[in-house]
């Protein structure tokens, strides 16, 4: 959905968003974000009474609810759903956007948790929710392709971990080989966990 068909609440939470993961949550200023999402500066307060901290919270829980919806349509694009093909397109997300626009932007979650996890509680937990959304739609992938439900969420950490891990390498080195390289090297172990209850 274009940005300028949501509503001015929904604007300034995704254009938080957008702007932490960029910029991280110190540089990102509540003016900033209402301009950013075509707003009214009033409707900050109006619409976000706990200030710049609920704005992050909501923004936080955005990305994991966004991700989270991500994997079936990674699922959807592939001929064969494999654990690894999804890795894969997980991977590709990153990969397009680097290659395309440079490598300023990472995770937002993670740039919350990195700045705030120790010092605001609420967006520690908002952090956490939104990684659990999200490893819980990955392991539900994995689940229906074939892999054991007992496995299939330490399977989602992994994937998420490495992931998140090799976009923070992408963005030192200013260079995607992290990326690429993570995906060849759990495409084959995510493979085998499918196949393991084969007969």
């Amino acid at each position: 959905m274009a940005k300028a068909e949501r509503g001015p609440r929904e604007r300034m939470v995704f254009s938080a968003a957008q702007l932490i993961r960029r910029d991280g949550v110190h540089s990102t200023g509540m003016r900033q974000v209402a301009a950013d999402a075509a707003a009214p500066r009033g409707s900050l307060q109006h619409y976000f009474p706990g200030g710049k901290t609920q704005l992050v919270d909501e923004a936080v829980g955005w990305a994991g609810r966004y991700a989270a919806r991500r994997v079936p349509r990674f699922l959807a694009a592939l001929p064969e759903p494999t654990p690894s093909g999804l890795f894969a397109e997980m991977v590709r997300q990153w990969t397009d956007e680097y290659e395309a626009a440079g490598f300023a932007g990472g995770c937002p979650v993670a740039a919350a948790t990195v700045e705030c996890a120790e010092s605001v509680p609420s967006t520690r937990t908002a952090a956490s929710g939104a990684f659990s959304t999200w490893t819980g739609a990955v392991a539900e992938a994995l689940t229906g392709m074939g892999v054991p439900e007992e496995r299939a969420g330490a399977l989602a950490t992994l994937m998420i971990s490495s992931l998140e891990g090799a976009i923070l390498l992408a963005r030192a080195e200013q260079d995607v080989r992290s990326l690429t390289t993570v995906a060849r090297e759990l495409g084959p172990l995510l493979d085998a966990a499918a196949r393991q209850e084969d007969p």
